[in-house]
């Protein structure tokens, strides 16, 4: 499963690995600029020595900035792999629901769910207990989001804690 975040994260490791490159080959033809001179003997010694360094901080900040998207890209499949992990608890009825759209697995909390449409109230599956239960329902003031929670959470109430 590939999820948005995933695919801009792999999408920006693809841009800076290939600024990276272009920095590199252009740090390696200034270098090759100095044409093997001692750049002490050279008027502008010290302005070259400072465009070289700049470059290659440059180049160091640009790596960091790769290392911290390897990073980012690690973590976010762990959390897929944690949801993918958690839907293997859930009752058929939950999975048929997350299948069709009507509920949405929250990935930093993945036994919670939320109603698509409804802000702020979610549903939450407590797999030892083997129950579903709602939270945050007082927060919900619009009676249209209100209807669709309740159908939702309803459906969900008879088929698995009414067993």
């Amino acid at each position: 499963m590939k999820t948005k975040r995933l695919e801009i994260l792999e999408n920006s490791l693809i841009k800076k690995s290939t600024a990276f490159d272009e920095k590199l080959q252009n740090h390696f033809k200034t270098v090759k600029q100095a044409n093997g001179q001692p750049l002490n003997d050279k008027r502008n010694g010290q302005a070259t020595l400072n465009k070289w360094e700049k470059q290659n901080d440059s180049l160091r900040t640009l790596q960091e900035s790769i290392e911290k998207t390897k990073n980012a890209i690690e973590n976010e499949k762990g959390k897929i792999l944690d949801v993918e992990s958690e839907k293997e608890y859930f009752p058929t009825v939950i999975l048929e629901m997350i299948e069709s759209g009507v509920l949405i697995q929250w990935r930093k909390h993945p036994n919670t769910l939320f109603v698509n449409g409804v802000d702020k109230a979610r549903i939450h599956y407590d797999k030892k207990k083997e129950i579903v239960s709602h939270k945050y329902i007082k927060q919900v003031t619009d009676k249209e989001q209100f209807k669709t929670f309740a159908k939702a959470f309803n459906h969900l109430h008879k088929n698995i804690n009414l067993k």
